[in-house]
């Protein structure tokens, strides 16, 4: 294409202004306002200026661009004001998805969250004695209820546990919990108030690098401290934390191997002999839990994913957690145990920088009171984990009747969902999966035009076919699933 025909083909352009007073454009303007408008226009102009000087555009389909500028400028406005963050369907079978937030929260912790978000609250407010209060009192009782095991098996008596007015955190006894942003913050807090300027001893297989390449050692230098590494990869023993410790270690530190096991010739120290170790030399121990299961879970098919309580009945002295893992609670670090120790990383000044808002105390408050109640289906995260295969597959099977069209086969075939999240790494729960063709799309092309519904429907490819997953999604959601898929055929 020729400069001058390239200069002919700009000025066919109109002007902004031009078109922000054109009639066709009065409605868009009445209902965005004219600064949204006019730089949607110019977004659409500019791309059509590249496209002429690109050689993309000869005066025919220039005018098609032309004819068609309004529905362009309506498609820039609903990309630019419309959120960012949205809400899409897990058909993954990944029930902690990182990627699509982890645990989703409970109806109960929703409806917290916007009562304490809308208006005004008690945040740092004492209403019995009209004076400035604390944060962390909201969730307070509540981890005393849950670890209360703990705290009189630390020396509670039921007198002092019903003294009026007098909670174990007042009485500087029992086990306390204090509440940070995540388990990375959570880890960096302790680590930064019971060992900045010394040593703490970590075994050389505990050494993780979690999602988005954050790594635990470099955690761990954050907070000033100094990582002493001790065994081999796959071998660590009790002797090697022994010789290690010296007139500079701070702690002994146990981290949980996210997202990856070691089997085979291995050998690790349990955690009864960490604490004998610890005890015998005065040195806290802390584990980091990641997870953090406040149940059993083995109850939903989950083996050999320790408690908070299991850790700290072993005689763990602090142990840190995640709030939206296996918990199903909101984003947030957990650290529980001894009182001394917890009282003094309430004390350091980063824990403000650390701590949480009201939304957070709100929907942990809701998910921590469900587990009081012992009702746990209500959490969503340990409601999927309960589903059975033949439940999955019922859904599945309905879905795909609605769903059935000529040009789509769909079957039903056995798999496995997954905990995800870092937890439960070796872990499966039986599904049935919807498998999908489509004559006259490959598996990766109709997975896209899955994702590009509203709103977006997650889901994998195998061998060829699209697989979703209904454990991961709500049964309210199964009629989009259907009409989505109708649509694409």
């Amino acid at each position: 294409m020729k400069t001058e025909t390239k200069s002919e083909l700009f000025r066919e352009l109109p002007s902004v202004d031009e078109l922000l007073h054109a009639s066709e454009f009065a409605t868009l303007v009445s209902e965005h306002g004219s600064t949204a408008v006019t730089d949607a226009i110019r977004s659409v102009l500019a791309r059509l200026r590249e496209q002429i000087s690109s050689g993309l555009l000869n005066r025919e389909s220039l005018q098609l661009a032309l004819g068609g500028l309004k529905s362009a400028t309506e498609s820039q406005l609903r990309r630019v004001l419309s959120y960012s963050l949205r809400p899409v369907i897990n058909a993954t079978g990944v029930i902690l998805h990182t990627n699509l937030g982890r645990a989703p929260l409970a109806e109960n912790a929703l409806a917290h969250v916007r009562e304490a978000g809308s208006t005004y609250s008690n945040l740092e407010f004492d209403i019995e004695a009209g004076e400035r209060g604390k944060r962390d009192v909201h969730v307070d009782r509540l981890f005393r209820k849950l670890l209360s095991e703990v705290s009189n098996a630390n020396g509670e008596t039921a007198a002092s546990a019903v003294a009026p007015g007098r909670s174990p955190v007042e009485r500087g006894t029992g086990i306390l919990t204090v509440v940070v942003n995540n388990n990375a913050a959570a880890v960096l807090l302790a680590l930064n108030t019971l060992a900045e300027g010394g040593e703490v001893i970590v075994s050389r297989g505990e050494l993780v690098e979690i999602g988005g390449s954050f790594r635990i050692p470099d955690v761990m230098a954050k907070s000033g401290a100094t990582l002493r590494e001790v065994g081999t990869t796959n071998r660590t023993r009790l002797a090697d934390y022994e010789k290690a410790i010296n007139e500079k270690t701070r702690l002994l530190l146990r981290v949980h191997r996210s997202n990856f096991e070691i089997t085979g010739f291995t050998e690790q120290p349990s955690i009864e002999e960490l604490v004998a170790l610890a005890r015998k030399r005065g040195i806290p121990f802390i584990e980091d839990l990641g997870s953090g299961a406040l149940i059993d879970l083995e109850q939903f098919g989950i083996r050999g994913e320790s408690t908070v309580l299991d850790s700290l009945h072993a005689g763990v002295d602090v142990v840190t957690y995640s709030g939206d893992k296996l918990l199903g609670g909101p984003q947030a670090g957990l650290l529980s145990g001894r009182f001394d120790l917890i009282a003094r990383m309430r004390s350091n000044s980063l824990f403000r920088a650390l701590r949480v808002d009201k939304m957070t105390y709100a929907a942990l408050e809701a998910t921590l009171l469900a587990y009081v109640k012992r009702e746990y289906t209500a959490i969503p995260a340990l409601r999927m984990m309960s589903l059975m295969k033949e439940e999955i597959s019922a859904r599945a099977e309905t879905l795909a009747t609605h769903a059935r069209t000529s040009k789509m086969r769909m079957e039903l075939i056995d798999g496995e969902s997954v905990v995800g999240g870092g937890a439960a790494p070796s872990s499966v729960l039986p599904t049935r999966l919807l498998a999908i063709t489509c004559e006259s799309l490959s598996a990766d092309d109709l997975l896209a035009r899955l994702r590009h519904n509203h709103p977006p429907i997650i889901g994998r490819v195998e061998e060829g076919r699209v697989l979703l997953d209904l454990r991961t999604v709500f049964p309210e959601q199964d009629a989009c699933i259907a009409d989505a898929l109708q649509r694409i055929a």
